[in-house]
């Protein structure tokens, strides 16, 4: 059986792409890194995530959402990972995940049509749980409502009070939080699988972008008159990521598949997606910095966005480790 993103969902995310291209380039994501004091809430980026319809991509049209499902939500999110974008799109979009599948109605009516339009921002505390505190919590300190975890289901937090933590990923900021109103999710979810798949889906478009970046540098730099591309030991290495950055791909695509429609097995892949992810994303990135020579060690080049965000996603919702352990688990028992 071929799978693979249908023409509808390749043109959304060459949508989400080419916005970034044009109206929020690398230059506009330096300038949040370099704002260290600053929310790291871009408005015009959030602007445009509400009013493309990329905060409403799986809230049903009832509570004004596009009803689509976590595989456009993941091609959503492999090109912000490849823009290394900012902002609390993935946190709201998996905080509407939770209300859907678990909130009541009176929750979802309350909520849904709010995250999806951009007017209220949301978050999912990993860590923690829910009435007392949530540390390390992507961009706390701007959420309206943080789905977090109580026994062995979650929860609605509003209006705690955060403490801004600092983190070597300037793409991202995060905030500990205490505090607050707490609500009960009654319903049941697999939020935990579908954060994986996000988290996975931006480590896949960033060791993309990596990748492509760095082959196209080594294709243009020279050194004793060819280019350093065409070196055995540089051409096999980026040879043997492109194979793996491929695969990546594949397995967060067929996760987020899986999930979707509740497949037999969607853990496995889950793991599977979340592992291979994490290591071509690492791999990619560091091989960006390698490879560009003594420019990619600079502050002053790009590669440095990519290579912190792939470490720091690499180690959220499960390390490869881990997901190797589960893999193994599932498996072999």
């Amino acid at each position: 059986m071929f799978f693979a993103l249908t023409e509808e969902q390749q043109e959304f995310g060459a949508a989400v792409a080419g916005y970034l291209a044009d109206r929020f380039d690398l230059e506009a994501v330096r300038g949040v890194v370099e704002d260290a004091d600053g929310d790291g809430h871009p408005a015009a980026l959030w602007k445009a995530a509400a009013e493309q319809g990329w905060l409403a991509v799986t809230v049903p049209e009832e509570h004004d959402g596009l009803e689509l499902g976590l595989v456009e939500a993941h091609v959503i999110a492999r090109a912000l990972g490849a823009g290394v974008a900012p902002g609390p799109w993935r946190g709201t979009v998996l905080a509407a995940e939770a209300i859907r599948l678990a909130g009541s109605p009176e929750q979802r009516a309350t909520w849904l049509p709010r995250l999806a339009a951009g007017d209220a921002v949301g978050a999912v505390a990993l860590r923690g749980e829910a009435g007392g505190t949530l540390p390390v919590v992507e961009y706390g300190a701007v959420a309206d409502v943080v789905v977090a975890r109580s026994g062995d289901g979650w929860t609605l937090v509003t209006g705690a009070s955060a403490a801004p933590v600092g983190s070597y990923d300037g793409t991202v900021r995060l905030a500990t939080l205490d505090g607050g109103t707490v609500e009960a999710l009654t319903g049941s979810t697999d939020l935990d699988a579908r954060v994986a798949v996000l988290v996975a889906a931006d480590l896949a478009g960033v060791a993309r972008e990596a990748l492509t970046r760095t082959v196209a540098y080594d294709r243009d730099r020279r050194q004793f008159g060819v280019p350093v591309g065409s070196f055995q030991a540089i051409k096999h290495a980026l040879a043997d990521l492109h194979v793996a950055v491929t695969m990546a791909e594949h397995a967060a695509l067929y996760a987020a598949h899986a999930v979707d429609v509740s497949l037999e097995g969607a853990d496995l892949a889950v793991a599977v997606a979340k592992a291979k992810c994490s290591d071509a994303a690492v791999a990619a990135t560091g091989a960006m910095i390698q490879y560009h020579g003594g420019i990619g060690y600079t502050w002053e080049h790009e590669a440095h966005f990519f290579y912190k965000r792939a470490k720091r996603l690499a180690g959220i919702a499960g390390t490869a480790d881990a997901h190797r352990a589960r893999i193994a688990e599932l498996t072999i028992g």
